[in-house]
């Protein structure tokens, strides 16, 4: 039985998310063509690191995800290259085995992703937005945008890894004024409605939205600086025992760690290695490429910790006087380049306390973009959740091997970052783009 039409979506609501589906895909799809154009052949067939695919193979992975669940899943169209499929399986095969498959090279696997995408628009034009809960509001055209780009973001984090001469570059943020306000601030108690049921292109592990109570906290303004952390460093904090949990100190000790990933001294400065250029390590910029161990360890040092993923997300989503929880610090506006550095606009993060637009109603800075932030938490589904459209996105994941992060980093395009958006990982992970801040509970 058709469904009136009243229930359905109308034409202008349709034609508005063909646009933003098409924008979205084609943004990803621009960036990916940067990361996989800027260097030659041998570079993208090269493993620059175990921890990471070739680049040529997360060209072809995008293409096929996309294939998969664009043109078979939605569109019903048969497969182009079935035969390809268990190769760009990234649960059949680890990351380290990925350069001895026999991987598409680099012209095919362009020229593969560019045919899918060819016939992904064409599906777009006709697309239904309300025929099934994968098509709902363009969801699987946002679900493969998001995934896209997320892949993106992995072949910049090989672009840090890999040696040799710079191969890309950026602008770099906008220089602010040594940032004059309080170090933290408070978060009030109470229940706040954490996740969500309504945002349209949020994935499985966001939803659903249910209430949280929170008990007051205080949490820093910015994320922790270079220079705070050097302070650590100074103090002995990679040699002190008692600041690190028992992994965390068996895992320092293990691998020598003696500071965050690509610093080095040089006499009595830090310096780093930031995507082929060394310089000094800038004192105001958020900490990076720093793994959860050492973050929860200087946290400890500072007399501090760092917060649960419910209270970030208070401070990211709450607001005191409407009660609300909005979908961005700032508010339910997409994001702008005022309020955030996300979409590798920069090839860095900005100076702690940019984006006074981007601050949340109880003034906290940087909470979407710039770092992701670790928190204590480990990642576990929400109450009521249900893995959509695949158990291998977030179900197999859950559990204490995962620590969360939140917030985004300048590697991060808008499409894959909201107040919502939950990433994860080890917590011995470094090459990523992580940061984090702290937080204490409120005095008694």
């Amino acid at each position: 039985m058709t469904a009136p039409e009243t229930e359905r979506t109308s034409v202008p609501e349709a034609e508005e998310l063909r646009e933003r589906a098409l924008a979205s895909l084609t943004t990803a799809r621009a960036r990916t063509t940067l990361l996989t154009s800027c260097v030659e052949d041998p570079d993208l067939t090269a493993q620059h690191s175990p921890l990471m695919s070739p680049l040529v193979w997360d060209l072809a992975h995008i293409g096929n995800q996309e294939e998969q669940w664009l043109l078979r899943a939605v569109g019903g169209r048969e497969a182009m290259r079935p035969e390809i499929d268990g190769l760009y399986d990234a649960f059949e095969h680890p990351r380290a085995e990925r350069p001895s498959l026999p991987l598409l090279p680099p012209a095919e696997a362009r020229g593969y992703a560019a045919e899918v995408r060819g016939r992904v628009v064409d599906l777009l034009t006709a697309a239904d937005f309300h025929g099934s809960r994968l098509t709902e509001a363009g969801f699987a055209f946002g679900m493969i945008a998001q995934h896209e780009q997320q892949h993106d973001e992995t072949m910049l984090i090989t672009h840090q890894l890999r040696t040799g001469p710079p191969a890309l570059t950026a602008p770099d943020p906008e220089p602010v004024p040594l940032f004059p306000g309080p170090a933290e601030v408070l978060v009030p108690g109470g229940p706040f409605t954490m996740g969500t049921s309504t945002e349209p292109w949020a994935l499985d592990n966001e939803r659903p939205a249910h209430p949280v109570d929170v008990a007051p906290f205080w949490i820093d303004t910015t994320p922790v600086t270079n220079a705070a952390y050097q302070a650590f460093i100074d103090d002995g904090g990679y040699e002190t025992e008692r600041w690190w949990t028992p992994e965390g100190w068996a895992h320092v000790r293990q691998h020598s760690l003696t500071a965050p990933l690509f610093w080095r001294r040089d006499g009595g400065q830090w310096l780093r290695r930031r995507f082929g250029v060394t310089e000094a390590v800038p004192a105001d910029e958020p900490v990076l490429h720093v793994c959860w161990y050492e973050a929860d360890a200087y946290a400890r040092w500072a007399g501090r910790r760092l917060p649960t993923e419910a209270e970030w997300e208070k401070a990211a989503r709450h607001d005191p006087v409407s009660g609300r929880s909005t979908r961005y610090p700032w508010g339910d506006a997409d994001p702008g380049p005022a309020h955030a550095n996300l979409g590798q606009r920069h090839l860095r993060p900005a100076p702690a306390g940019s984006y006074p637009a981007g601050a949340s109603p109880l003034g906290v800075r940087q909470l979407i973009g710039d770092v992701w932030e670790w928190t204590s938490s480990d990642f576990q589904p929400y109450p009521g959740f249900r893995a959509f459209p695949y158990k291998e996105y977030s179900e197999v994941f859950f559990g204490p091997a995962y620590k969360v992060l939140r917030g985004g980093s300048f590697a991060v395009d808008p499409v894959a970052c909201r107040g919502t958006f939950r990433n994860w990982d080890h917590p011995i992970r470094r090459q990523i783009f992580s940061g984090f801040r702290t937080a204490r509970s409120e005095a008694l």
